[in-house]
């Protein structure tokens, strides 16, 4: 059965209105909610960053049934592995299980604030991959002490350890990053409706795991408005995360992206009223294979009104068209 998620976007909305978001869309019936983790926002006219594991942890509090996760956090740089195990362990207590921890090389957006430089993507791949087997051992409640190629931890323990774990997701991108992370992930993460990369994950992975996606909609009443909002705050998306990992600021994206054409952001995101429009883009995630598939409200301004008149409406027609078994 496919599942329905709601997307806590950090870079778009306060965190006390992010926390009302999240009890809203559990009540509307939303199966799991995931939660961005950035410390600027992708273009200066979102203009919010608050700390998204202080918002999983008011969420979890304030909400009884949804799953959540991070989508995603890099424990490369900005955050250290052992920290990453001690906060994910902690999210799982506070949420008596519903926590996935979904983890990604990042970008350089949100990583460079350290002064450390950015590093290559092979590196960073790299450091994912240490820095996943170090969270691993942690969340087991053992004694670390670990000495690699990036990341050392001496004599860590995590003393508030959730029994069985914590589940782990990773974002990959083809085939090359699925034989890297697959042994080390529990679910996948992805970001393109590619059903290529579901069948190689599949295949290295037995076919049990959870897929994971997500899906941009610019819903309003007015199709114009709609479609200004998402050209505003959601053309960054045009550029590909081949580009969208490497750029340093909410200026650099500005510039890349001051020559999206409403037409083109228009192709990828549905905007307006149309819930069926909103449907079809959905349906291609589904027939790839993903078994979750999160949907991101363009901006806050209709956020509220979305929950409100929208959400209920889209969920049941999803569930309608949407593969049972």
């Amino acid at each position: 059965m496919t599942r329905f998620g709601y997307t806590l976007m950090t870079e778009q909305s306060g965190p006390k209105d992010l926390v009302r978001y999240a009890v809203g869309a559990e009540q509307i019936g939303f199966d799991f909610e995931v939660c961005s983790d950035h410390y600027s926002p992708w273009l200066t006219s979102q203009g919010h960053a608050p700390y998204a594991w202080s918002v999983l942890g008011a969420v979890a509090h304030a909400t009884e049934r949804v799953d959540l996760a991070t989508y995603v956090t890099a424990p490369i740089q900005r955050y250290h592995p052992a920290v990453v195990a001690q906060k994910a362990a902690t999210l799982q207590l506070l949420s008596d299980g519903r926590f996935l921890l979904g983890l990604g090389s990042g970008e350089n957006l949100n990583e460079h604030v350290t002064g450390e430089g950015w590093p290559p993507i092979d590196q960073r791949q790299d450091m994912l991959r240490e820095a996943a087997q170090i969270i691993r051992e942690l969340l087991t409640g053992d004694l670390v002490t670990w000495d690699g190629d990036y990341f050392r931890v001496d004599s860590a323990r995590i003393w508030d350890a959730p029994e069985g774990g914590v589940p782990i997701g990773i974002a990959v991108s083809g085939e090359k990053s699925i034989n890297r992370f697959a042994e080390l992930a529990d679910h996948l993460i992805s970001t393109e409706p590619d059903k290529a990369i579901v069948e190689a994950w599949d295949a290295a992975k037995g076919g049990t795991s959870r897929k994971i996606g997500q899906v941009p909609v610019s819903w309003g009443p007015d199709r114009d408005e709609a479609l200004e909002r998402a050209h505003d705050q959601f053309r960054w998306f045009a550029g590909g995360w081949a580009v969208n990992a490497d750029l340093p600021t909410p200026a650099g994206f500005e510039g890349a992206s001051r020559f999206v054409r409403k037409e083109d952001v228009s192709e990828q995101i549905p905007c307006g009223p149309d819930l069926e429009a909103v449907v079809e883009a959905v349906r291609t995630y589904w027939e790839a294979g993903y078994t979750d598939i999160a949907l991101v409200q363009v901006g806050d301004a209709l956020q509220q009104r979305f929950l409100d008149e929208a959400a209920g409406p889209l969920l049941q027609l999803l569930r309608d068209a949407a593969p049972r078994g």
